[in-house]
């Protein structure tokens, strides 16, 4: 062997992989990672339902009660009693699905045309469009409050509808999974006459449906979730969401600490279920979103 050959030998044992056993020990610690990470972030929400299982009494014992003894099934019918969680349910329910469906066709619609329909100024309007995410609600909530209440929307469901019922976001994640749809399949479509409202209906919201679902999923989580929003415009108590009727009740019934855990599992878990149902497509179009064709 010359003096020639060493640095070569060298340079083939640095690159070769790893072994079996150093590779399975990596994923073994990116698994105990995300197993810790996990845990950390379910453990909360199994205490959360297990303490609504509870008497008051066994709530904040030290040490903690991880299972309930007894169980208490009496909080789930006692919160229905003592607080009006049916009207808050219903008001937030209706919230949701008017502004997630308005959301999601203005979104889909308007991204549509930014995507695949070339006008003057396309882009510098869509750079302008998504700028204002860059601008905070709270420094235009003001001017926003006074205009809706000369429009005589305030303290009604509508505020809010009209208030949600377009956003930037939506039309940003639409438009990047619409540019890895092929323009090739739209221009035939074109040749055989088909309008741009056809091809936005028939061709483009069934090869989106990932996106459509990942969008509506967001939407209505966030929806669900809002606290500011009905906050401002919603005084009358017949049109408080589950947020605001469960801070109230919290404000009320201070000690009841396992009817409020009661009400809190009770306002997570619709949505929860919705995730559940719906997480591959939502997985997928977030993976996908972004990608050429």
């Amino acid at each position: 062997m010359t003096l020639l050959e060493v640095p070569v030998a060298d340079t083939r044992l640095a690159l070769d992989p790893p072994p079996a056993r150093s590779r399975r020990g990596y994923r073994l610690l990116g698994y105990a990672a995300l197993l810790v990470a996990a845990a950390a972030i379910l453990v909360p929400f199994y205490w959360m339902l297990m303490s609504s299982l509870k008497s008051n009494n066994d709530v904040y014992t030290i040490p903690v009660q991880w299972l309930p003894d007894p169980v208490v099934w009496k909080n789930y019918v006692d919160i229905w009693q003592k607080s009006d969680l049916t009207t808050w349910l219903k008001n937030t329910l209706i919230l949701s699905v008017a502004v997630t469906f308005l959301q999601v066709f203005t979104g889909s619609f308007a991204a549509y045309g930014f995507a695949k329909v070339r006008f003057p100024g396309r882009n510098v309007l869509f750079l302008a469009y998504i700028g204002t995410l860059a601008v905070p609600w709270q420094s235009y909530m003001i001017p926003q409050f006074i205009l809706f209440s000369k429009l005589h929307l305030s303290d009604t469901l509508w505020s809010i509808i009209a208030l949600q019922a377009f956003g930037a976001f939506g039309v940003f994640l639409m438009k990047q999974y619409y540019e890895s749809i092929p323009d090739e399949l739209l221009d035939a479509a074109r040749i055989d006459g088909m309008s741009e409202y056809g091809i936005y209906r028939r061709i483009m919201l069934p090869l989106s449906v990932p996106a459509l679902a990942s969008l509506t999923l967001l939407t209505l989580v966030t929806t669900w979730n809002d606290y500011m929003g009905p906050l401002i415009y919603l005084r009358s108590r017949d049109l408080w969401t589950i947020q605001i009727g469960l801070k109230t009740f919290v404000n009320t019934y201070n000690a009841e600490y396992a009817l409020i855990m009661t009400g809190s599992v009770l306002s997570v878990l619709p949505i929860a279920i919705i995730f559940l149902l719906g997480q591959r497509y939502f997985v997928e179009g977030i993976a996908s979103t972004g990608l050429k064709g």
